[in-house]
């Protein structure tokens, strides 16, 4: 895995759970603004299972194994759509607190993958 997608991933995933948590704090829902950065992080998400796929394809392994590796990577793709779609559904400062939430998720994934894979 690249040190530098996981480290780039995990820095943008707790920027937009400080900002999601700053908008809770200030008692407003998720914006569209606040979309935006999800679908910033979420990309991001996904091109790091797109270069895990092709690192594993290349013959390279996780230290831990490949199908815990896939389902972190995968939870890591989900995380922020996830907490995205539930704060659609609740549009009150609540919302933002779980984007906030889900932020912070995707951040320990982060760090937990970078240890799957060996680092």
């Amino acid at each position: 895995m690249l040190v530098a997608l996981t480290i780039a991933v995990t820095a943008a995933a707790l920027v937009l759970a400080a900002w999601c948590g700053f908008a809770a704090y200030r008692d407003q829902p998720t914006k569209d603004w606040h979309f935006i950065g999800m679908a910033v992080v979420s990309v991001l998400a996904l091109v790091q299972l797109v270069v895990g796929i092709v690192e594993v394809a290349r013959g390279r392994q996780a230290h831990d194994g490949s199908v815990i590796f896939f389902s972190y990577l995968v939870g890591a793709v989900l995380a922020v759509p996830v907490a995205g779609f539930m704060s659609l559904t609740e549009r009150s400062r609540w919302g933002s607190v779980v984007v906030a939430a889900g932020g912070v998720v995707l951040a320990v994934l982060e760090v937990r993958l970078h240890a799957i894979w060996g680092g």
